[in-house]
């Protein structure tokens, strides 16, 4: 399974990445396969894409596609944490993965340290996905409703 956070800058998605990853490691600490996560800052530093017109951002999106893909072929659940801001691009690859995929929308509604990065062109899903506002949830009560819906 692939898990895709979206959504704006400082809305949450690394931190609830990281704790579905947490949970899933203990959880399932004897499988063979553990989760891998591709998070949206780290593909820009590895792959040194620091672009964030249209294009760069783009780039970026199918790079974290083409790994997400890969890591799923070889029997890896994926969490992907990136603000993948264009619906198109979005709904093609959860098209190709089918019911491999579960995007998850996360939004928050106060400032927080990272919103000089907010982009202004930001698509919000508009079907087939989890929806989850951090506004006033600590990131502990965000998970519970994330595996409520998984």
């Amino acid at each position: 399974m692939i898990y895709w956070f979206t959504g704006q800058p400082g809305s949450g998605k690394t931190v609830l990445g990281d704790l579905l990853k947490e949970y899933n490691d203990e959880v399932y600490k004897d499988i063979k396969y553990p989760m891998k996560v591709i998070d949206g800052d780290v593909i820009r530093e590895k792959y040194n894409n620091k672009d964030y017109s249209e294009a760069g951002r783009r780039k970026n999106i199918k790079l974290a596609q083409n790994l997400a893909y890969e890591y799923h072929q070889k029997k890896y659940d994926v969490i992907v944490a990136l603000v993948s801001p264009y619906l198109d691009i979005r709904e093609t690859f959860k098209a190709k993965m089918g019911d491999n995929i579960k995007e998850i929308f996360v939004q928050c509604f106060e400032q927080r340290e990272r919103d000089h990065y907010h982009v202004d062109n930001y698509q919000e899903p508009l079907s087939n996905f989890i929806y989850i506002d951090t506004t006033n949830d600590t990131p502990a009560h965000s998970l519970l409703k994330i595996l409520k819906q998984i």
